[in-house]
């Protein structure tokens, strides 16, 4: 089990430090204090991500020396928001959260997950009628294999985790959450994630 710090505390860090410490972890989530955060990530040895992502950078390259070779699993989508509060194009073109994270914390292991997903699915991915699928992008293998054992607390099967490769590769799951809005016009605000069919 495993020191987590939950940077966030909104719907999403909170559904996550409930499961985590359910799971037997010892979770600690931040407020928005930097004092708060830089005193949850310096006992942690794995730090999630979990605030607005049109933020993230700023506030996490602040906290640069107490990442240092952690492991920082980014759950955040940097989109620009429309008139209607929904995602309305990236912040990042071309590039995405994670890579700019990556680059401006260069010796922290940072790995992108469960971003393509409503934030319930994260903690209960048995409760579609189909099965999601949990997407991997980073760098360091042992790292997202650490990751890989956080997803199975969460109830993640290993066969719904696909590893997409180096970071770069959540340019295109950061370029899902374009997705939602519509899906939700369409059908609803309903818990629904996105998945491989094989």
């Amino acid at each position: 089990m495993s020191n987590i710090a939950i940077l966030g505390g909104g719907r999403v860090g909170g559904g996550l430090a409930t499961a985590l410490t359910r799971a037997g972890h010892t979770v600690t989530v931040a407020d928005r204090s930097p004092g708060s955060a830089a005193d949850a990530v310096r006992t942690a040895q794995i730090v999630i991500n979990a605030t607005p992502g049109d933020s993230s950078l700023e506030r996490l390259t602040a906290l640069r020396e107490h990442l240092r070779g952690k492991i920082l699993i980014d759950v955040s989508n940097a989109t620009l928001d429309g008139p209607d509060g929904f995602p309305a194009d990236l912040l990042y073109p071309g590039s995405s959260l994670a890579e700019q994270l990556q680059q401006a914390l260069p010796e922290t292991h940072v790995v992108k997950t469960l971003n393509t997903m409503l934030y319930s699915v994260m903690t209960a991915p048995t409760s579609l009628t189909q099965t999601p699928t949990a997407f991997l992008s980073g760098q360091d293998p042992e790292a997202k294999q650490i990751v890989r054992d956080v997803l199975a607390d969460l109830g993640w099967h290993p066969d719904w985790i696909t590893d997409l490769g180096g970071i770069e590769t959540a340019r295109a799951t950061e370029a899902s959450i374009l997705f939602v809005p519509h899906v939700i016009r369409s059908t609803g605000f309903a818990p629904f994630a996105i998945s491989l069919a094989r």
